[in-house]
């Protein structure tokens, strides 16, 4: 009887514990969003800034009465422009809403059609499309298969000294990208740099961003370096990422970028404020910063009768006078017999009895006609029909054509290489980090795909200074974009509201371990109740008296035996 009510109260403390493990569960995505915000790094940042709580705002109206109950509504968070702080030369966030400090180009690209030579793509500074903070301004490409330019001045000119550059601006490609990119090139300083003939090859000192076509997904870090000899300059690309970058392409979600260039010539390439691709600049980049000290002679030649063959057929070897050149690789097997019942007589197919000539069958212009063949019916129960045939085997005399054996050639002299000389253009530039001064950022783009999401762009030499502006403006948006997306319980209510039997599947998950635990402890064999429990009531003992005697008699006439045995020893 105990053992049932304990069972009974098992179950009922079991199936409670489920309900409010999903009633806790449940309440735990109404949280405020300054939870996710604190998780996140961003509140810290908040609350440096005297912002506090007034950013975020985690107050849900009270449902009507009458309304059917639901998943909770996402907290919101407030929009408020990042400003730039400390040392910087380039700061944009469009929160101003129009592009009065920056400059469309008016140039046409050379060599290619006049009908797709301008650059008259699109660019409009509005909010996202689905955007979870109103007020949050970016700018936005909006043509397809256009040519877009737009640029703007620094500040005052970057010059590469004794601090790092450090550029970071955001990306989302809200309509997807086929094929197109959304890198940014620094513009040179030049004299002639003029940004309303911003074009494809305007001088730039460094080109970074995302780049995508078909299934290629780049993260381009591209600079100009310029040879110390000529002057001419050469592009050098960073290796490839390690990272898998497909993620930032397809989840329609906003992406910091960020690259650092350090005066000991390291670099990071950061997405989301995560390192995806480092290296250095001397040992990291293709073609290599400086070439190399002896290069080939490209006036020496290999010599006619230089012999580069490893193995020749040997000169002396004659071939047997037995080798049958002509012998032919199969021959008919003379220990065939043919099988019993094969009908000589009897073709594999015959004409089609049934077959009736089409009336609108024209001799003339069809020709003779004649049944269709259909497989004779009597060799279906024979070994064969027609003509019967020795089967082929391969002949154990077959050699084939005779050729010389290879030897070790005694006149090879190896791979033939031209010499080595000194390269007259030689040089070693152990600081590449200092490139060409800049004094303009500049968007120049074609892509395949419209809507692709640009905002807050920020170049400084001050690490913290960039992340201050990073977790203001990418963090916030960060924080709005993980407060909309559902946990994972309203993810498995709503699922189960538009395919109820997954609620069966919810319930067995839970109480099948429930049950099979219940079980376990319920039904496991029971103790004996002692000696003296009986002596507290009027309840007969169990008959174990005769046991306990049988026992001692048993251990008696053990120890009998083991003493008769010592004596017969002795």
């Amino acid at each position: 009887m105990e053992l049932n009510v304990r069972c009974v109260v098992l179950l009922a403390v079991g199936l409670c514990s489920t309900l409010l493990l999903t009633t806790v569960a449940a309440h735990q995505e109404e949280e405020p969003i300054m939870e996710l915000a604190e998780d996140m790094g961003v509140e810290d940042e908040l609350e440096d800034l005297g912002l506090g709580e007034e950013l975020l705002d985690g107050e849900v109206e009270p449902e009507d009465a009458d309304t059917p109950p639901g998943p909770p509504p996402a907290p919101k968070v407030t929009y408020k422009a990042p400003e730039p702080m400390g040392e910087h030369f380039f700061a944009e966030s469009f929160d101003r809403g129009t592009l009065d400090s920056w400059v469309l180009s008016k140039a046409k690209k050379e060599d290619i059609d006049e009908d797709i030579a301008k650059y008259d793509g699109k660019w409009e500074v509005e909010d996202m499309k689905d955007s979870k903070l109103p007020g949050d301004k970016g700018l936005v490409l909006k043509s397809r298969a256009k040519h877009h330019a737009i640029s703007a001045q620094l500040l005052r000119p970057f010059i590469f000294d004794t601090k790092p550059l450090i550029v970071q601006y955001e990306v989302n490609f809200q309509q997807g990208i086929d094929c197109g990119g959304a890198y940014v090139k620094l513009l040179s300083q030049t004299p002639d740099l003029n940004l309303d003939e911003f074009v494809d090859k305007t001088p730039y000192t460094i080109m970074f961003g995302p780049d995508k076509c078909g299934e290629d997904y780049k993260l381009h870090f591209i600079f100009r370096h310029k040879n110390p000899k000529t002057g001419e300059y050469e592009e050098k690309h960073a290796k490839k990422p390690d990272a898998d970058l497909r993620t930032y392409y397809t989840d329609k979600k906003t992406h910091l970028y960020t690259l650092v260039v350090n005066p000991d010539n390291s670099f990071e390439v950061l997405v989301d404020q995560t390192v995806v691709n480092s290296g250095n600049l001397l040992t990291d980049m293709t073609p290599p910063i400086n070439p190399a000290a002896e290069i080939e002679d490209p006036d020496d030649h290999k010599p006619e009768d230089w012999d580069e063959r490893p193995k020749i057929q040997d000169p002396d070897a004659v071939k047997p006078e037995d080798w049958d050149e002509d012998a032919p690789k199969q021959i008919p097997d003379e220990d065939a017999v043919k099988p019993d019942g094969w009908l000589d007589d009897q073709p594999e197919y015959t004409s089609d009895p049934d077959a009736v000539k089409p009336e609108d069958w024209d001799e003339d212009m069809d020709g003779e006609w004649e049944a269709p063949q259909i497989p004779n019916a009597l060799c279906e129960t024979a070994p064969g029909c027609g003509a019967w045939q020795r089967p082929m085997i391969d002949n154990p005399n077959y050699k084939g054509k005779w050729k010389a054996p290879m030897i070790d050639n005694p006149n090879y002299q190896g791979v033939w290489k031209p010499r080595k000389i000194a390269n007259p253009d030689f040089f070693e530039d152990l600081h590449p980090f200092r490139m060409t001064p800049f004094n303009a950022v500049g968007l120049e783009l074609w892509s395949m795909s419209s809507d692709i999401f640009f905002d807050n762009f920020f170049i400084t030499n001050e690490r913290h200074t960039a992340e201050r502006w990073a977790n203001d403006g990418w963090g916030l948006k960060k924080a709005a974009e993980g407060a909309a997306e559902p946990g994972l319980v309203n993810q498995m209510m709503t699922a189960a509201d538009e395919r109820p039997w997954l609620w069966v599947v919810y319930v067995l998950t839970v109480a099948v371990p429930l049950i099979l635990i219940i079980v376990f402890f319920c039904t496991g064999k029971a103790v004996a109740p002692a000696a003296a429990d009986y002596k507290k009531t009027d309840e007969p003992q169990p008959d174990v008296k005769e046991e306990e005697e049988e026992k001692a008699e048993e251990d008696q006439d053990s120890l009998a035996r083991s003493s008769s045995l010592r004596c017969h020893f002795t």
